[in-house]
């Protein structure tokens, strides 16, 4: 058991934590924009495409932020050619060259184009090297910090700079670069950069990577091989570099809103990183083959003739490696925070309400007319900073629980570094919400408390709504409301381990299921009986590996079917009585959404070039125009009108697709 339940207190209004209380005017957009905020040269491309490769292809500008010089130990090295000398200054370079190269074809242009260099100073005494390559009105700029890289071996970086607010950390001056002295980073001042580049800038989609890894207890062989961290499943850097990127979002949005102006409108991506090597793989061949093909230029080889003297790329990551790294980073595109978006539900009126996180923050968006498919501007609900995924259940007489992933607390230099689920619940049908309620975390330490998951809800038969959470230990824990509104203690349900991206159901018994994809196969709970504790259930026998989690639905004889893609696998499998089988009419690659509806079973999910498709019982729609979708986008398929998709794009804005 964890902690209970309690009111979320409201915090003092400073630069350091977003306001929960509601009411705040959300901001308009200049335009769309993506910013990545990464800690390594390649990190976006190893781990952020092909997601970043899609919104540049539709037209939104893409600014990457590299916090580090990637210089390593200053080795690059060619394979099968005797171990260079070291040089810092030429292998952050070289490593610059190779983004170049690479974004210059996502471009459409020829890999060693020429681009703009050029020197910015995102705040008081700081100046940073910026490059900028342009086509057809898209647009690539990359930033370049470069503050000094961890590396494992007693040296300070991003993560000494996180922990230590007197630290000061050098830069480190690429070669060729236009600035020539050495710059020196505080944790104050990495936080400065970042606001004023996002204040600057004001994106409407933020890429970080994953402040709260998995606990991963790796052999110190394996550790060292793969640079993860003592413990969790990813480099030092990019926990340091997420975390740095949390904080800064935070400040961004406190004072821009404490000094009278509205709410930024932006939302946020986060993306695993060394976690891809630690499970199955997600992606088909013919998506992973165009992502691993954008670090065939980065990587680069040494006989080429780019104009960079400092080098042509990243030597070991060249040619056909990216496909033959034993690590597999490549081989996955994970999300930190999984889950459709936005969270949809259906007024007293017929209109369609849709939840999400803009600015960190809770908002409603609700359709100007029944069936319009056009949307209110949104109403600001507080409760921020929230993780960009909501969970969302109906309680028996119709009102709206919404529950997020909270940023409790998130500071470094010892400060406090919380999690926890809270909850926005509706006094009646279509009426106001109450105040934010805290629901606690499952687990009782700090530090585990921050690998939790996305909070997914389900209401029972019995008026119960069953809420669930991965936990530390990579399981499932669960607390219960009640009619009355009282909530149980957290309760971890036992099984084995499985990734976020649960599934929970009502079968025709009355019975709550909860599916999620292990390491082996998909794992399941369920009720013996209805209003029992859900206990964990032998593993599904004979269904393949999944690469993502398994959508559910209860089908005509009241039993429950799975629906998912298998590992590195494009054609669906569909699990039913214990059976499973492969459907090769709805190929694609990530999650799938399941419903059923008065027009037979519907569909949602990804094409292989990342366009949405919807298969009903007419057959297969795929959206080929407008805002590309931002993670998984919502199903809704109740009622006799058609389904229909609602989803968030780049430019920070829900759009409506009724095929």
């Amino acid at each position: 058991m964890g902690v209970g339940a309690c009111s979320v207190p409201a915090p003092r209004r400073s630069d350091t934590m977003a306001d929960p209380a509601p009411g705040m005017v959300i901001g308009d957009a200049r335009q769309s924009l993506l910013m990545q905020i990464l800690a390594h040269p390649d990190d976006d491309l190893y781990f952020m495409n092909p997601d970043t490769q899609q919104a540049l292809d539709a037209g939104t500008p893409v600014v990457c932020v590299y916090l580090t010089a990637g210089e390593a130990v200053g080795i690059n090295r060619i394979p099968g050619a005797p171990r260079p000398a070291a040089d810092k200054a030429a292998y952050s370079s070289a490593r610059h060259q190779g983004l170049r190269q690479s974004y210059a074809i996502q471009l459409g242009l020829p890999m060693f184009t020429a681009w703009q260099k050029s020197v910015i100073s995102p705040a008081d005494g700081l100046r940073a090297e910026i490059n900028t390559l342009t086509h057809h009105g898209r647009r690539v700029e990359l930033i370049f910090l470069n503050t000094a890289m961890h590396t494992g071996r007693g040296r300070l970086g991003l993560p000494s700079l996180w922990h230590d607010r007197e630290l000061g950390l050098p830069t480190v001056v690429a070669e060729g670069s236009p600035l020539k002295r050495v710059g020196w980073y505080t944790y104050d001042r990495m936080i400065d950069v970042l606001v004023g580049l996002l204040d600057h800038y004001r994106p409407t989609l933020v890429h970080t990577m994953d402040p709260d890894p998995d606990i991963q207890h790796s052999t110190e062989a394996v550790r060292r091989r793969d640079s993860e961290q003592p413990g969790y499943s990813d480099h030092p850097d990019h926990t340091a570099t997420a975390s740095f990127t949390w904080a800064a979002l935070i400040r961004w949005v406190a004072r821009v809103t404490g000094g009278g102006g509205p709410v930024p409108r932006f939302v946020t991506t986060a993306y695993r990183g060394y976690y891809n090597r630690h499970w199955p793989k997600n992606l088909p061949y013919r998506v992973l083959k165009e992502k691993a093909a954008h670090l065939v230029p980065y990587g680069g080889e040494a006989d080429w003739r780019c104009g960079n003297v400092a080098g042509c790329g990243d030597y070991n990551v060249g040619g056909g490696r990216p496909l033959t790294n034993r690590k597999g980073w490549v081989r996955s595109t994970h999300y930190r925070y999984p889950g459709p978006r936005p969270t949809l539900a259906t007024g007293t009126d017929g209109r369609l309400t849709a939840y999400g996180v803009l600015g960190l923050r809770a908002v409603r968006w609700r359709e100007s007319a029944p069936g319009s498919g056009v949307w209110n501007d949104p109403d600001d609900l507080g409760g921020g900073p929230l993780a960009p995924v909501l969970g969302g259940a109906t309680t028996a007489d119709g009102r709206q629980l919404l529950f997020g992933l909270r940023f409790a607390a998130l500071g470094g230099h010892g400060a406090a570094d919380e999690r926890e689920i809270v909850l926005l619940e509706q006094s009646s049908p279509d009426g106001a919400f109450r105040a934010w309620r805290g629901l606690g975390n499952p687990e009782r330490d700090e530090d585990r408390g921050r690998r939790i998951g996305v909070p997914v809800a389900v209401t029972a038969s019995d008026g119960r709504v069953h809420l669930f959470v991965r936990n530390a230990d990579k399981g499932v824990s669960t607390r219960v409301r009640e009619p009355s509104g009282s909530w149980s203690d957290w309760r971890d349900t036992g099984g084995g381990e499985v990734q976020d991206g649960l599934s929970a159901v009502v079968d025709g018994q009355g019975l709550v299921h909860v599916f999620a994809a292990g390491h082996h196969t998909v794992h399941h709970w369920t009720q013996e009986t209805p209003g029992a504790e859900l206990t964990a259930h032998p593993q599904i026998d004979g269904a393949p590996v999944p690469g993502d989690g398994a959508a559910a639905q209860v089908v005509a004889d009241g039993s429950v079917e799975l629906l998912y893609r298998a590992a590195a696998r494009a054609a669906l499998t569909v699990v039913r009585a214990g059976a499973a089988e492969e459907r090769t009419d709805f190929d694609g690659y990530g999650p799938v959404t399941v419903a059923g509806s008065p027009f037979g079973q519907v569909l949602l999910g990804r094409t292989e070039k990342g366009q949405i498709q919807l298969r009903t019982g007419a057959g297969l729609s795929v959206r080929t125009r407008g805002a590309v979708a931002l993670d998984g986008p919502a199903l809704h398929a109740e009622g006799e009108r058609r389904p229909a998709v609602v989803g968030l794009g780049p430019d920070a804005r829900p759009w409506f697709w009724r095929p």
